[in-house]
């Protein structure tokens, strides 16, 4: 007997609620015995019914005329503003309905923390759409991890009036914030932050200094009004140093080789670790390596394209990882958390550690515009 499909909804066709309907479009597609998308909601009328048109699917205004319908959701992702994500998980949890909510979790923490009690009290799946979760770079990247004790990450963007309702650290920094939590895997110890509005009346571009308990210090940058798109973290452990490129969806490493380690080749990874045009310098070798095609071949255990680096006793390794739309593995996992019972790859606790982070960060933002008389 073919199993029963899971049908689904998405809540808010904007830009990325958009996505959403053409992800589940494509898996229907792909197999329409595991997924069904139903319907979507859509507030404002205009672009409700041009999105019906266009998507020939049923249109509600509410969640609550969704679920009173026909056409009645097992699962749903919610694409709404932030200020909305707590009101609609609150209807779809209470009326059993399991959720992936967009990033960020919610406007502040105590919605998040109602959301989650509400999806352990309806025994509801809840996933967090942190998306570079699934890129398979960072997959890549866990599969390298021994103890990783600095990071630098850098995510810029072309200012566009997407997203304004929240700032660039909600907006753009809190992919890495979530990325680097999950990689260190330790509390955190102190937060330093600086940010401005530029273009909009919120905070559009961000620097932030954290340590962590184990020692580990991480530098992030984020801006919405760069001239260039720039989505990369680069960090070091004893021995390497890992370079990851969210948008290419590829890493470098550069590993010290056991058995013609140099002084000047240790030296090298040291000084870079400090030095942000050492580390230029270092990850300028392996540069060319990026014009290699990939292919399937898995993602953690991905075949590598091993060279020497210039210096002695160090090695460039570069994986040969898949091309793979990351919302697309996003949804596959939220689909089988569904039809399985099992905990998402990013669950709700990981959301709200990641949205404290982030609103922490801004209350240092804030703190130091007032000392020095920005605000």
């Amino acid at each position: 007997m073919a199993p029963t499909p899971i049908r689904v909804a998405v809540i808010g066709v904007g830009a990325f609620g958009r996505n959403h309907v053409r992800v589940y479009r494509e898996l229907e597609a792909a197999n329409p015995d595991l997924v069904q998308l139903v319907a979507f909601v859509e507030k404002d009328a205009i672009t409700r019914d041009a999105a019906a048109a266009r998507l020939n699917l049923p249109a509600y205004s509410s969640v609550e005329a969704l679920l009173a319908s026909p056409h009645r959701p097992q699962a749903a992702s919610i694409c709404v503003p932030t200020i909305h994500h707590a009101a609609v998980a609150e209807v779809l949890l209470q009326n059993g309905v399991d959720v992936l909510i967009e990033k960020p979790f919610a406007s502040n923490l105590a919605e998040a923390d109602h959301v989650l009690v509400l999806a352990r009290a309806n025994n509801r799946i809840l996933q967090i759409g942190h998306l570079e979760r699934f890129n398979p770079a960072v997959a890549a990247t866990i599969g390298r991890l021994n103890r990783p004790m600095f990071f630098e990450a850098h995510r810029l963007s072309i200012f566009t009036p997407r997203s304004l309702d929240v700032d660039v650290v909600l907006d753009l920094m809190i992919h890495d914030l979530d990325i680097v939590l999950a990689l260190t895997n330790s509390p955190v110890r102190d937060v330093r932050a600086v940010g401005l509005p530029i273009l909009s009346r919120k905070v559009d571009i961000a620097n932030v200094r954290i340590e962590f308990e184990s020692g580990c210090v991480a530098n992030f940058t984020a801006s919405r009004v760069s001239t260039e798109q720039v989505r990369k973290i680069r960090l070091f452990q004893p021995r390497q140093y890992i370079s990851l490129d969210f948008a290419r969806q590829e890493i470098i490493s550069i590993n010290v080789d056991p058995t013609a380690a140099t002084p000047a080749a240790l030296a090298a990874l040291a000084q870079a670790a400090q030095d942000p045009a050492a580390r230029a310098k270092l990850a300028s070798a392996g540069q060319g390596l990026h014009e290699q095609p990939a292919s399937w071949s898995g993602i953690r255990n991905a075949p590598s394209t091993t060279i020497p680096h210039p210096s002695a006793g160090l090695i460039i390794d570069k994986p040969d990882l898949p091309r793979v739309e990351p919302l697309r593995l996003e949804l596959e996992d939220f689909l089988h958390c569904v039809r399985e019972r099992t905990s998402p790859r990013v669950t709700g606790e990981a959301g709200l550690a990641a949205l404290a982070l982030a609103l922490e960060i801004n209350q240092q933002i804030a703190s130091h515009s007032r000392r020095a008389g920005l605000s």
